[in-house]
Order: structure tokens, then sequence, then C-alpha cells
């Protein structure tokens, strides 16, 4: 899954429409003549009271604070919300009145602002770990960092990227200090594209090999046949499995420790065996991975760093 989460709510569902009553002041405010702010993310004010939709063109005061988002009509029965990494959308009925969407958002509003809180931390999170593609930089492989070293050197043979322990350093005791740095055949004068180009080549070789093996080890124990691997780069999601026994992981899993990868792989090869997310679904996962829950918990809590 993309490392952002995407919360929606359907308020209410009728079968007649409201009567068309408008107040003579709706609390939900049209936002005229502005702009958009040329950003993907929520943005707040410095007051830190403010949520604003890039595309916001209304607003309205929810449990204190002024929330800027982005309100459609159309042909459907519900008044929905759908707090996203760009902010609050909100979808009505066409018979549906602003005093009935704001009578709505009032009351839920602390869901709302709740979830816009919990979308803005996550953004920063991302953000904060988004990677610096140079010499001595770090990224986590299975759950524990590693320093990325240009080393061509002389007698440098092996192009690519290769995997070493660190040896001789007083700072690897420390804790969280790198134990193994990964080694890249690139000059000093190597570009961050190319130090990233080639970091990623490497973890896709690591992912198909380790997904492989992974793979083999838990279709035995449930009972089930893959045929195909192939390595996923999407943004929002970890893997699929098809019906032919076609499995995508997403190679960005190397970054997680190795039980939250066998999760995932256990989750696709189970659906095998049940294309749905039933009750016994789950029960099939928990047949090989009996902490299933913990680890499904912290795949959605922790954040892969951001590849620029």
């Amino acid at each position: 899954m993309h490392p952002l989460l995407q919360f929606t709510l359907d308020f209410f569902e009728s079968k007649r429409p409201l009567a068309p009553v408008e107040p003579a002041q709706p609390a939900i405010k049209p936002i005229a003549n502005r702009t958009p702010p040329p950003a993907d993310r929520i943005e707040t004010s410095a007051s830190g009271s403010t949520f604003r939709h890039p595309c916001a063109n209304r607003e309205a005061l929810l449990d204190g604070q002024v929330v800027a988002f982005e309100f459609k009509r159309g042909k459907r029965r519900t008044i929905g919300f759908v707090v996203g990494p760009e902010g609050l959308r909100v979808r009505a009925p066409t018979w549906v009145t602003l005093r009935a969407v704001d009578a709505a958002l009032q009351e839920k509003a602390g869901w709302i602002i709740k979830k816009l809180g919990e979308t803005t931390q996550r953004q920063a999170l991302v953000a904060a770990r988004c990677i610096e593609w140079r010499d001595g930089t770090t990224i986590p492989f299975l759950g524990e960092p590693v320093t990325v070293v240009l080393s061509p050197g002389p007698g440098w043979r092996v192009k690519g990227a290769v995997l070493t322990p660190v040896e001789n350093d007083p700072h690897s005791t420390q804790t969280g200090a790198p134990r193994h740095r990964l080694q890249l055949g690139l000059p000093p004068s190597a570009t961050p594209d190319q130090i990233r180009d080639a970091v990623q080549v490497w973890l896709m070789q690591q992912a198909r090999q380790l997904f492989a093996e992974r793979l083999n080890h838990f279709a035995p124990l449930l009972q089930v046949q893959w045929r195909k691997l192939s390595l996923s780069n999407a943004q929002t999601r970890w893997g699929s499995a098809r019906i032919d026994g076609a499995i995508r992981l997403n190679w960005r899993l190397l970054h997680f420790r190795l039980p939250v990868i066998d999760y995932v792989v256990a989750h696709e090869l189970s659906h095998l065996r049940e294309m749905n997310h039933s009750s016994r679904f789950w029960d099939t996962v928990r047949t090989v991975v009996p902490d299933y829950a913990a680890l499904r918990a912290q795949l959605k809590s922790e954040t892969a760093p951001r590849w620029a």
C-alpha cells in the first residue's frame, strides 16, 4: 500500500428528497476569488487552525477549526465525506440543501478533524523520511539502516551494488548505528538520479530472490501453488493475487522487517484459497502467521521512505 490513507464516510441515506429550504446565511460559506495553493498536501495556517483542500470552494467551522473543502453535487443518494492526502472532499445529492450538508458536517466534525489531523501527521512523516540520494545516505533494508557508499575504488570488479558488514567501526556498536553498508560501483561525481537508480536495481534484485524464497516457504503450508511472481512499484498497494496463481509484490516491502514481509506474502497466497477478505480468509492467514493482526497494523502505521 501507498503510505497515505484515505478515509471515506457516507453520512446518511434517504429515499426521499429533503425539503429545499436554504438558510439566509448558510454556515457553509463559498470561497470566492481564491486561487488554490500549488501544493499536493493539506496545508495549515500559521495558527494551525485551518485545513485547506487545494481545490476548495467552500469552508465551514468544525470543532473550532476552519476547514476549506471541495464541494460537489451529483447523482447520488448520500452525503459523502472523503478525507485524503489533499484534504476534505464533500459530495452531496443535487436535492440536498446546504443546511442539511452543514448539519451532516457538524454531526461528524470530530471524525473529520481527527482524520485530517492523522493525514497531516502522516504526510509530515513521509516528507521527513524523503531519501537524499548522496554518498553516505541511509536507507532501511529489512528493518535496519544501511549506509550507501560510493566505492568504485581500485580493483572494483562488481558493477552495481554489494552489501557488506561494517567492520572495525567504533560507532557500529551504538544503538541504531548501521551494521551494513551498500557499496555502489559509482564514482564520487555520480548524480542523485544515478545513485537512486543503482539502489533501486539492487533492491529489486533482492526482492525477487527473497519473495520467491518466502512464497516457496508458505505455499506448501497453505496447500496452494503460485505460478508467476511480478514486482510492483505501486504507491498504495503492497501486493495482489490472481486466481491463476500470479502474485504481484511491491519491491518497497524490502524496507520492512522480514515478519512484515512474511505477512504480505502469506496474505496474497491465502487469496489463492479465498479470493475475498471474509472471516475464512483471515482464518487461513492465521494458520501460517498467527500474529498477522499486529503485523498488519505495523504495516499500516509505519511509513516507508519516500523516493524522490
